[in-house]
């Protein structure tokens, strides 16, 4: 299949039009962080096959690939590959990015843009209470009568908190909140590492119509730290079970939500109508914490807690206009989630009513189809025989985990790769990888180790496959090692955040901060957005 070029501004067209469209970024995520546009969803070539069916549920989804000027290469092998997986309509933006640039249109840096502009935007809409860090130190100090909730995911919590804050991710704070803070007269401080989910979670409790007083941290934890106060690390308080007088609270608070913001809900058998659509891309989205999901959720749902969905929709959804169902246990995730999706600019957004009793429920994690799997073949070895080969130096271990992860956990003396760089990195680099030694890919699970091997086989070296990936080698108790060095690849797989920086984090982090208030106005002249104020005077960021 070739796929069809696309002027700037036909793409644009599309982009703006109400049909679907997949506007997917091959780039690796660093080097998209760099630029690119608005709406462009990152999926890398590098983790195509597992990350692609669950982005792209349809395989006739109009599909638009997009990179850098220079990246030929990178579209052609992308194209090849989504039409073996089966995908029959792709096109690609003629001259990348530097011909959209060349063209006047906007170019975006960071990544879960689309997110973090509309929390500026809600911020600006709804005039967002909020509280410098300084007056809230006071506040504690004079014991005042106050809650701290993070809106983050618990990794996230761990790695840098508020003094006295518990962790309840986005969607749990309507359904929380009462037993978190019964009395009326308890000030609800929410933060999170910077704006966006301290303004969303604040304005979540705000517009279910709790009594209690509700302000944001201003800036969360990194205006904390850039405060001069003390942060926590390693804590893991949470939030508790909810009571029966919680939950009925709660689905109060999200009854009068989703009435505001006009949130559907369906029934099973619209449901099982949509899944036998093939016109329509359908996600059903369960917006529960994971351990709920893994304890039992419907056999097509996918995991997407619902503070992370309003955050990060990207992560989740690649395709503009698609059907989107929500799904959790009792409604109010759902609903205030659904209610999010609808002021962000989705169209299709609905909740499933009765959501677990409509269907079978599966037990366990997620678990993605993966392209091209099944017909991956390659020599494996197991991790005591790999660690007694590494002794001779017969093998040397390549690790195609993301640099992020690489640099918390490997196996010692391996060598940090990005597998679409295979196997260009592999060849002929005799000073990392001497011509005697054996090739050994690896990756947490080993998955994407096996359908690599075929591209680094390509070097024409031997290549093994560590079966069970880095988590066997683990779990075989042999050691693992910490660090970056000594690497085939720059890090450029990851966008890092301030906080993952080792050095010069507060420069960083005063930059970072700036650029969110600064992509209103961004997100204003590119003019492809169409977020929705539900309040009396409609707004959209489209056209104004």
């Amino acid at each position: 299949m070739t796929a069809k070029p696309l002027t700037p501004a036909a793409l644009k067209d599309l982009i703006i039009s109400d049909g679907e469209l997949a506007l997917i970024d091959l780039r690796e995520e660093g080097t998209f962080g760099d630029g690119h546009l608005l709406f462009a969803v990152p999926l890398p070539l590098s983790r195509l096959e597992l990350r692609a069916s669950d982005l792209l549920p349809r395989l006739g989804v109009p599909i638009v690939l997009c990179a850098g000027g220079d990246d030929g290469d990178l579209i052609e092998r992308g194209t090849k590959r989504l039409a073996r997986f089966g995908y029959s309509d792709i096109s690609f933006l003629d001259g990348g990015l530097d011909a959209w640039a060349a063209a006047g249109f906007e170019v975006f840096t960071g990544v879960n843009v689309p997110s973090k502009a509309f929390g500026e935007f809600i911020e600006l809409w709804y005039d967002t209470p909020h509280i410098p860090p300084k007056e809230l130190q006071a506040m504690q100090d004079r014991g005042d009568n106050m809650v701290i909730v993070d809106s983050r995911p618990m990794v996230e919590f761990e790695n840098m908190s508020i003094p006295g804050g518990i962790d309840v991710p986005g969607a749990e704070l309507v359904l929380r909140i009462h037993d978190i803070a019964p009395d009326a007269e308890t000030t609800v401080v929410v933060n999170c590492a910077g704006r966006t989910r301290s303004i969303i979670g604040a304005q979540s409790l705000i517009n279910a119509g709790i009594p209690n007083k509700v302000v944001a941290l201003e800036n969360g934890t990194m205006g904390w730290h850039l405060a001069g106060l003390k942060v926590d690390q390693g804590k893991t308080d949470s939030f508790p079970e909810v009571s029966e007088q919680g939950l009925e609270k709660a689905k109060a608070c999200a009854a009068r939500a989703g009435e505001k913001f006009k949130v559907s809900v369906i029934d099973k058998a619209t449901l099982d109508q949509w899944r036998g659509d093939d016109t329509r891309s359908l996600y059903v989205l369960d917006v529960r914490d994971g351990k709920e999901f893994e304890a039992g959720h419907l056999a097509d749902a996918k995991p997407a807690p619902g503070g992370q969905l309003v955050q990060a929709t990207d992560r989740y959804v690649a395709v503009r206009g698609a059907r989107l169902v929500l799904v959790d246990d009792n409604g109010v995730r759902a609903t205030m989630s659904a209610s999010w999706l609808n002021q962000l600019g989705w169209t299709d957004v609905h909740v499933l009513d009765d959501a677990l009793a409509s269907g079978t429920l599966v037990k366990g994690p997620h678990k993605p189809e993966i392209f091209g799997l099944d017909d991956a073949a390659p020599q494996t070895i197991g991790a005591k025989d790999l660690a007694a080969m590494m002794v001779g130096g017969g093998a040397i271990v390549v690790d195609l985990t993301d640099s992020r992860e690489h640099r918390k956990r490997h196996i010692p003396a391996s060598r940090f790769a990005i597998r679409a760089n295979l196997p260009g990195n592999l060849a002929g680099n005799l000073a990392a990888i001497p011509e005697a030694a054996k090739i050994v890919l690896t990756s947490p699970d080993g998955v994407l180790a096996k359908v690599a091997a075929a591209d680094a086989a390509l070097s024409g070296r031997d290549v093994l496959v560590l079966d069970g990936g880095t988590d066997a080698w683990g779990e075989a108790d042999l050691p693992l090692a910490t660090g970056f060095k000594d690497n085939l690849d720059d890090p450029v797989d990851v966008w890092y955040r301030p906080y993952d920086l080792e050095e010069g984090n507060e420069a960083a982090m005063k930059t970072y901060l700036g650029w969110e208030v600064d992509l209103t106005h961004q997100v204003e002249r590119d003019g492809t957005s169409d977020f929705r104020d539900f309040g009396a005077a409609s707004v959209a960021a489209r056209g104004t």
